[in-house]
């Protein structure tokens, strides 16, 4: 179910669905925030007692995650709302999935069942769309572990369109970048069908149309942009994301690169890789199938050709002035073996070790030339 803040009808079906339940009690996973968010006042309001947990940072890791299994544990409470961005809704997502197993075992080697807790979810961020998928990511030992159970997808998400006022400039252009990762990798995956299409195709005409005036603040593309990230997760979780994500992971980790900007970094050279190397189409649909879908993303981005939508993902770097990251040659042994083979099953052109060097230095070549 989704309510938008925006609309009174909206709202007043959410305070009848928060009153239709007899537990008074919400665990709230959150970071601190300027200023109260609209949800927290109505909870207020319903005499909701409500317990925070925002012991953790982003990117998560399984640590952290036992701390908010603990409180939540001690609270007694029946429902769990993240109101943040991925990290948050991330810890939301294990902190459900965990908290019914047992804690003698380590969570990660066993498997999830769906339990009563109600996940609820409040997107701060126009980007992860984490509210419409059934994944959740944590670290564990420094090592990314990929969770997967379509219990993880949030019962309720909660649209405040205001919420997006505070966010920073950069962070507006990262989480909006990993909305747009999502879709175009979404779109070409050897896992799309025409329902994940469809999202894809609407979350990128409503960045594309709405992305320039967003980021200088007009109040009237909040909305959209929340719709366009949630049509991306959407799309995503049909699909899953492709060699973009795989290879973008470790630039966040060694660089601090934000993942939205690091996706769209390799995602500005593996779109061109990809449109000169159709032969190694692996997509069991065939190589003219995969040739038809750069020319419906092509026309989705107002590009003319090939050669135009090659530039798109450079131009738009080029436009944010994104390029300004660090990097270091000596590190592409350690990025390449980095990859995780499975996520490059996803990817519509087969990919090795030396083609997956090639775009990483092809990057920092770009990189270096725009300084």
């Amino acid at each position: 179910m989704y309510y938008k803040l925006s609309e009174r009808k909206s709202v007043n079906e959410l305070k009848e669905y928060m009153l239709s339940n007899k537990n008074k009690k919400i665990f709230i996973v959150s970071y601190d925030y300027k200023e109260e968010p609209k949800i927290i006042t109505i909870l207020k309001k319903l005499n909701y007692e409500i317990i925070f947990f925002k012991d953790f940072e982003p990117n998560p890791t399984y640590e952290q995650v036992l701390k908010g299994i603990e409180c939540f544990k001690k609270s007694k409470c029946k429902m769990i709302m993240a109101i943040g961005g991925g990290s948050c809704i991330d810890v939301a997502k294990c902190i459900k999935a965990f908290s019914s197993m047992d804690d003698s075992i380590n969570y990660l080697d066993q498997q999830i069942k769906d339990n009563r807790i109600i996940l609820m979810s409040v997107p701060t961020t126009a980007g992860t769309g984490s509210e419409a998928t059934k994944y959740t990511v944590i670290y564990y030992n420094g090592v990314k572990q990929s969770i997967t159970h379509d219990s993880l997808i949030p019962k309720i998400v909660i649209f405040d369109k205001n919420i997006l006022k505070s966010l920073p400039i950069y962070t507006k252009k990262a989480t909006v970048l990993d909305a747009f990762s999502h879709s175009i990798e979404s779109y070409w995956s050897v896992n799309s069908t025409e329902e994940s299409k469809k999202y894809s195709k609407k979350a990128l005409k409503l960045i594309i149309n709405n992305f320039d005036k967003y980021l200088v603040n007009d109040e009237k593309t909040y909305l959209k942009m929340l719709e366009a990230s949630n049509l991306a997760g959407k799309a995503i979780n049909i699909t899953q994301t492709t060699a973009g994500h795989a290879m973008c992971y470790k630039l966040t980790s060694l660089y601090n690169i934000p993942h939205g900007h690091a996706a769209c970094l390799i995602n500005s050279e593996l779109l061109p890789f990809m449109i000169d190397n159709l032969d190694k189409c692996i997509d069991k649909r065939g190589k003219k199938y995969l040739e038809k879908t750069f020319k419906e993303i092509s026309k989705i981005l107002g590009c003319n050709g090939n050669n135009e939508l090659k530039e798109y993902i450079r131009n738009l770097l080029r436009k944010l002035d994104l390029y300004n990251v660090s990097y270091n040659l000596e590190d592409i042994n350690l990025l390449k073996e980095s990859v995780n083979p499975t996520r490059l099953k996803n990817n519509p052109i087969e990919l090795d070790k030396q083609n997956i060097e090639m775009i990483y230095r092809r990057l920092f070549s770009e990189i270096e030339r725009m300084k």
